[in-house]
């Protein structure tokens, strides 16, 4: 990540979703499967990954970034900060669709493309 965000070693630090094994074997994922996240405030395609801390079946993580704000409620309830958790998503496996890097993710989305 400090790296560079334009970097592809952000892409993969942060264009993830960690889930729980249980909740990728419901899934019918394997580590690193493409995955559609959805939420009431957008969608994004991330990287499935087994969750680094845990057991949490049913919570899913997405470390920061675009990819985190393309499914965060944008409210920041007068703090000028998001909140971050609690926001309900649907996950579907998405294999055929590419996770964007930072800046094609926000190009595409200040477009109104995705």
């Amino acid at each position: 990540m400090e790296g560079g965000k334009e970097k592809d070693a952000y892409r993969k630090a942060c264009g993830i979703i960690e889930m729980d094994p249980s909740d990728l074997k419901k899934l019918g994922a394997w580590r690193n499967t493409n995955v559609k996240v959805t939420s009431p405030h957008g969608s994004v395609i991330v990287k499935a990954v087994e969750a680094t801390q845990g057991p949490h079946p049913g919570l899913g993580y997405i470390p920061m970034g675009p990819w985190a704000n393309s499914v965060t409620d944008p409210n920041t309830y007068s703090t000028g900060m998001p909140t971050f958790k609690g926001v309900p998503i649907e996950v579907e496996i998405a294999m055929n669709e590419p996770v964007l890097s930072s800046i094609e993710l926000v190009q595409k989305k200040c477009r109104g493309e995705i």
